[in-house]
C-alpha cells in the first residue's frame, strides 16, 4: 500500500464516522485540549479506531481527533499529536496532517506548550508564531514526493499566514488577551535543552524553544494548507530559569493559561469570515 493509499484509508474511516464537513484543523499542544470543550455537535474518535493512525502516549495528550464546530465553522480538532522524540518516523508525525488534507482542511491551527527564550516572556504568556527555526536535522518531507499530495519544493517564505495573524491580533484586541509574537525553533528532546544551546538558539534569533509544531507547519504548507500558530510559554528556558524543568509544571501552566488560549481560539473562529 503507498503513503496517499494508507492515507486515503484513514480519511474515508473518519469521513465515514462524521456527519459535517471541516474545513479548519487544530493540532493541541500539552495541556491546551480542553479547547474542545467549547465545541458543538461533537463526534469524538479516538486515534486507536483509525487505521493506520498513530497514537501519543504522552501525558497531557488525550488520543482523539474530534470533530465539531465552533461558531459556523467546522472543525477537526487532534487532542494530542505525535513527536519527534518518542520515536516515530517524520511521516507518523505529521501523518495526521496528511488525514486532514483529504478531510478536505484548507487552515492549520497549531498550538504547543514551549520554554521561552525571549527575555521580556514570561511563564503563562501567549505568544504568535511569526516564523520557525528547525533544529532537528530532518525534513518532514525527505522521502519520494507524490504530486498528488504537493510540490517536491514548495515555498516557506510565510510558514505562518500573515492574514490569519492579523485576524488572530485583532481578536485579541477585541478581547483585551495580552500577547507576544516570536520565532520559534524546535529541538528534538526528550530531555530539556541545556543553558549553552539556549545561548546558542537566542544567537539565531529564537525566542522560544519546543519540541513540536514545526515538522507539522512543514507539511500543511506544502499540503496547500494556511498555518496559524499560538505558543503557550509554560517556562523560561535553561539558563533563564531559577528552577529546574518539569513536564508536569509546563502541563499545569498551560491547564491555567488554557481558558485564555480557548476564548482567543473561540473569538478567530467567531470573525473568520470577517
Amino acid at each position: 500500500m503507498t503513503f496517499y493509499d494508507k492515507v486515503k484509508e484513514s480519511a474515508d474511516y473518519v469521513k465515514s464516522r462524521m456527519n459535517q464537513n471541516p474545513t479548519i484543523g487544530i493540532i493541541l499542544g500539552s495541556g491546551l485540549g480542553s479547547l474542545v470543550d467549547i465545541m458543538e455537535d461533537k463526534t469524538v474518535i479516538p486515534y486507536a479506531d483509525i487505521p493506520g493512525f498513530p497514537r501519543s502516549h504522552v501525558a497531557g495528550h488525550a488520543g482523539n481527533l474530534v470533530i465539531g464546530r465552533i461558531g459556523t465553522e467546522t472543525i477537526a480538532a487532534m487532542q494530542g499529536r505525535f513527536h519527534y522524540y518518542e520515536g516515530f518516523e517524520m511521516k507518523e508525525v505529521t501523518y495526521p496532517v496528511y488525514v486532514m488534507k483529504l478531510l478536505g482542511i484548507e487552515y492549520l491551527i497549531v498550538t504547543n506548550a514551549c520554554g521561552g527564550i525571549n527575555r521580556n516572556f514570561l511563564p503563562g504568556d501567549l505568544m504568535i508564531l511569526t516564523d520557525y527555526i528547525n533544529m532537528l536535522g530532518k525534513n518532514s518531507l525527505i522521502g519520494r514526493n507524490d504530486e498528488r499530495f504537493g510540490v517536491r519544493f514548495p515555498d516557506m517564505s510565510e510558514a505562518y499566514s500573515q492574514d490569519l495573524i492579523r485576524k488572530a491580533e485583532a481578536a485579541a484586541e477585541k478581547l483585551g488577551i495580552d500577547y507576544k509574537k516570536g520565532v520559534y525553533a524546535i529541538f528534538s528532546g526528550p530531555c530539556y535543552e541545556t543553558a549553552a544551546e539556549i545561548r546558542a538558539y537566542a544567537g539565531l534569533g529564537a525566542d522560544a524553544i519546543g519540541m513540536s509544531t514545526v515538522p507539522e507547519t512543514i507539511a500543511a504548507n506544502y499540503l496547500g494548507m494556511k498555518v496559524f500558530g499560538i505558543a503557550c510559554i509554560t517556562n523560561m528556558a535553561t539558563g533563564i530559569a531559577t528552577t529546574k524543568h518539569t513536564h508536569e509544571e509546563v502541563v499545569r501552566i498551560a491547564n491555567e493559561s488554557s481558558s485564555r488560549l480557548c476564548s482567543w481560539v473561540k473569538q478567530i473562529l467567531l470573525d473568520w469570515q470577517m
